[in-house]
């Protein structure tokens, strides 16, 4: 007598759960995943029937996950994390520079920083391929949520390698056009008469700035995201003075260094990697490519003596 066996289900059903869980919707799951939206629905359907629990209650507003969708959430996205590290891991051959590195960086150095580093290496190798992941949060590089990871925090994880790229210096900047309207600060006590834009709440990192850098009594933003890049924006634009990194303001004819002498905050910087990552060619010049980069932006080349190759260094 032939016995009927229960069949894992597929990891396309876990994805485009995943997908409509993130999404809110079939059709926005399956633009997301290029499927059509009923074969979205044959998949969380399954995944349902193999689980024997219900992931989504049809309303007239959408779909809305149980409690059951929302337990299960983190184990998807886990699976998800390992699919894709396990693609980009099979996608690159040992012998030749070719493959996907999924890098980590914060908002601000991925967007005005890394192109210019990222640019040429892929010239050099036209068969790598790069993920960006632009965010503020620290991605699990042991987990292998990315390769590579550029960070303001000092990595306390074993078994990564790790090079220090040493202090990004960040200091308060504004328009021309502001000054020209509001006058030059001579003092931090003259911050309190002028439009800052800084946090819309206090982090753990915010918090840590201003007990370390405390901020004259009275002091208000009057212009406040929490995104780095939004204040970057907003003091291109004249909004008025927020903190800046001095490498980027230099570029700019328009940025003036406000209170040169009373303020500057350095902001430490680290290239890692995993170790088990270091005979792998892709990841390897990238991580080269990344110290190289980073270390110019921070102290240009010809205040710098020639270094040597960076995996001659010792690892920790």
């Amino acid at each position: 007598m032939q016995k009927h066996m229960t069949l894992e289900p597929s990891w396309d059903f876990y994805r485009s759960f995943l997908t409509v869980l993130q999404r809110g919707s079939l059709s926005a799951a399956a633009r997301e995943l290029g499927l059509t939206q009923p074969t979205i629905g044959r998949h969380v359907d399954a995944l349902e029937q193999a689980i024997g629990v219900e992931l989504f209650i049809r309303s007239p507003n959408g779909l809305v996950p149980t409690d059951a969708a929302q337990a299960l959430k983190p184990y998807a996205e886990t699976l998800a994390a390992t699919a894709a590290a396990l693609l980009r891991t099979a996608s690159g051959e040992r012998e030749r520079v070719a493959g996907t590195v999924r890098l980590s960086a914060s908002e601000v150095v991925a967007v005005e920083v890394l192109p210019r580093i990222l640019g040429p290496l892929q010239e050099a190798y036209p068969e790598l391929h790069i993920e960006l992941s632009a965010s503020d949060a620290i991605e699990d590089l042991v987990n292998r949520e990315a390769d590579i990871a550029v960070r303001m925090a000092e990595p306390q994880q074993d078994a990564l390698i790790v090079r220090c790229i040493g202090d990004i210096p960040i200091a308060f900047h504004a328009h021309r056009r502001y000054l020209e309207r509001h006058g030059i600060p001579q003092t931090m006590a003259d911050l309190v008469n002028h439009r800052l834009i800084g946090f819309d709440r206090q982090t753990a990192y915010v918090r840590m700035v201003m007990k370390r850098y405390p901020a004259p009594e009275g002091i208000k933003f009057s212009y406040r995201t929490d995104s780095n890049l939004a204040q970057l924006s907003a003091i291109r634009a004249g909004v008025g003075i927020g903190l800046c990194q001095i490498g980027l303001a230099r570029e700019n004819p328009d940025l003036v260094h406000v209170l040169p002498d009373a303020f500057e905050i350095p902001l430490g910087t680290w290239v890692v990697m995993h170790e088990s990552l270091r005979t792998s060619p892709r990841c390897r010049v990238t991580f080269d490519a990344l110290v190289k980069g980073l270390r110019d932006y921070v102290i240009p080349p010809a205040r710098k003596r020639k270094s040597r190759s960076i995996f001659d260094e010792n690892h920790g």
